[in-house]
């Protein structure tokens, strides 16, 4: 099947790249054009391909080596069944390994653990119940929504796979986007863009403050805090590893160590 994706995403791009360009538009009708042309059998679930590069898979290295140096090819969404490969110099969001891990005592209740998978959802359960994203950000937080589907103008159907609301000790409200992987899945810039540009249009007077959320290992979990920026565009600001353990495992020595932090 991933090869039959990958033939298919390189017939779209060439028919629309040229050397000039750094983005070029496409529908999804012409999926089905092009795999018609090149008797290619689509899978049911026509946005299966679509999805596949943008979260889990990079596209075919033909398209890549079209790119300047520092920039990749990544596929946006401009509006309903409306497309767009476009470059951009961050495509995947990828965990640091060398980054300093901080031991959390386990929270998540013995059979949520018991029966939770290694994907978004058994990600989302532990976010929740350990409270890491008011520990990662600071900010007391509380899930609004779970697998939020809206749609923004200009860019179509989104997918938040968890919304929270803060507040801070000023009295600050915010919002946050929180995005989660796990498995073979990737984390992608886009996704973030959505979430800046979905909290624009439905929560104007809230601050914003996208989260990723990746799964390194079972209990090791990377988050990234995304702002954006004038001259470079969306930027990670900050990011950090959270081990959870069994709350005997957390030392006097790691205790002094992140005192010093």
């Amino acid at each position: 099947m991933a090869n039959r994706y990958a033939t298919l995403i390189e017939d779209i791009f060439f028919q629309n790249y040229t050397s000039d360009k750094t983005e070029f538009e496409f529908i999804r009708d012409d999926l089905v054009k092009t795999a018609t042309k090149l008797n290619i059998v689509l899978p049911k679930n026509l946005g299966d391909v679509l999805y596949s590069f943008r979260y889990r898979t990079s596209l075919p290295d033909s398209i890549q080596a079209t790119a300047p140096e520092g920039k990749s090819w990544v596929i946006r969404p401009i509006g309903m069944a409306k497309y767009k490969f476009s470059l951009t110099s961050m495509p995947r969001i990828i965990p640091n390994n060398l980054l300093a891990e901080t031991k959390i005592p386990d929270s998540t209740p013995g059979i949520i653990s018991k029966y939770a998978f290694t994907d978004e959802q058994g990600l989302l359960a532990k976010l929740r119940y350990n409270r890491l994203i008011d520990v990662f950000t600071g900010i007391t937080c509380y899930s609004l929504q779970n697998h939020l589907r809206t749609t923004v103008i200009g860019i179509g159907q989104i997918e938040t796979d968890e919304l929270y609301v803060g507040v801070d000790q000023h009295g600050s409200q915010y919002i946050i986007p929180v995005q989660a992987k796990g498995g073979n899945d990737q984390l992608g810039i886009v996704q973030i863009e959505q979430d800046f540009a979905m909290c624009a249009s439905k929560f104007p007077l809230l601050i914003c403050k996208p989260i990723a959320a990746q799964f390194m290992e079972d209990n090791l979990i990377a988050l990234f805090l995304f702002e954006e920026d004038v001259q470079n565009g969306i930027v990670i600001n900050l990011e950090k590893h959270y081990k959870l353990v069994p709350p005997e495992e957390v030392s006097d020595d790691d205790l002094v160590l992140y005192r010093k932090r």
